[in-house]
C-alpha cells in the first residue's frame, strides 16, 4: 500500500540540502503470524532551522518514526539520510558514532541522574565522551543559561527544580553535543499546559539559533503553532496536518 506523503517545503535560505532525510522508509514488527506495518512509505525532509511538528494518536507510528530517523532502528526498506550521509551504508559502530556527534535526542521523560546538578548533567556527557570536563563547564553554563536557568538552578539537583526546569536541562543536555538534527518525543507529556506552551517556544527558539533540524512529536495539537510545518501520523502514514 502506498502512502501519500507531504511535498517537502523548499530549504530554508542558505541551506544547500535536507539535514534529515527519510524516502520512503517502510518499517514492519513481527505480530504472531503476520507483520504489523508501524511505518508505511513515509517520506520527509528537515532543513536546518525548521521545526517539523508530527501529531498523532497512540500507536500511530510517531515513536517509530523517531525511532528511525535516530538510526536506532532500521526500515524494511527505504532511505534514511543525516547531512547527507545514508545511514543504511554505514557499520553499526559508523551510526552509533553519527548519533552521537549528529543527533540529539529529547526524550519523554528527562531521566535526569538524580545525584548530578543541571550542570553535572551535561558535563557527564562529556565524561562519558572521553572529552575534557573542565573546558567544557563553561560551555555547560552558557547552554544552561540560554534555556533560561540562572546561575542557582544550574548548581540544583532535579529534585529541585519543576517539571519544566527539568526538560530544560533535558533540552539543553540534547544540543550539548551541537547536534545537526534534534528529535523530540512528547516533550510535555508530564507537564500543564502553560508549563508545555513554554516548552514548545523554547523547542522553537533553540532549533532557530542552534540551526537544527527539529522533528517533534506529540499527540497534543494546541502546541503545535510555533512549528513551521504540521504534519499528522496516521495508521502508519505520514501526511499534511
Amino acid at each position: 500500500m502506498t502512502a501519500t506523503v507531504p511535498t517537502p517545503r523548499e530549504p530554508l535560505p542558505g541551506t544547500a540540502a535536507p539535514a534529515l532525510s527519510l524516502e520512503g522508509v517502510t518499517l514492519t514488527y513481527p505480530d504472531g503470524d503476520r507483520r504489523l506495518t508501524a511505518l508505511d512509505a513515509v517520506s520527509l525532509d528537515v532543513a536546518p532551522g525548521e521545526l517539523v511538528a508530527v501529531a498523532g494518536p497512540s500507536g500511530s507510528g510517531k515513536s517509530s518514526l523517531l525511532a528511525v530517523a535516530a538510526t536506532l532502528l532500521r526500515p524494511d526498506s527505504g532511505r534514511v539520510a543525516v547531512g547527507g550521509r545514508d545511514t543504511a551504508r554505514m557499520s553499526d559502530g559508523d551510526r552509533t558514532a553519527l548519533r552521537r556527534e549528529r543527533i540529539g535526542i529529547v526524550f519523554q521523560q528527562a531521566n535526569l541522574l538524580p545525584s548530578l546538578t543541571a550542570e553535572e548533567q551535561l558535563l557527564a556527557v562529556t565524561h562519558l565522551r572521553g572529552g575534557r570536563v573542565r573546558e567544557a563547564r563553561g560551555r555547560a553554563a552558557g547552554l544552561l543559561e540560554s534555556v533560561g536557568l540562572d546561575a542557582a538552578k544550574r548548581r540544583r539537583r532535579p529534585h529541585r527544580l519543576s517539571g519544566g526546569e527539568r526538560q530544560r536541562v533535558n533540552i539543553a543536555r540534547a544540543l550539548f553535543g551541537g547536534p545537526s538534527v534534534l528529535l523530540v518525543d512528547e516533550p510535555t507529556s508530564a507537564l500543564d499546559h502553560e508549563r508545555g506552551e513554554r516548552v514548545v517556544e523554547l523547542l522553537a527558539e533553540v532549533t532557530r539559533r542552534h540551526r537544527t533540524a527539529t522533528v517533534l512529536v506529540t499527540h497534543d495539537r494546541a502546541l503545535l503553532g510555533r512549528a513551521d510545518r504540521v504534519l499528522v501520523m496516521r495508521d502508519g502514514r505520514l501526511t499534511e496536518g
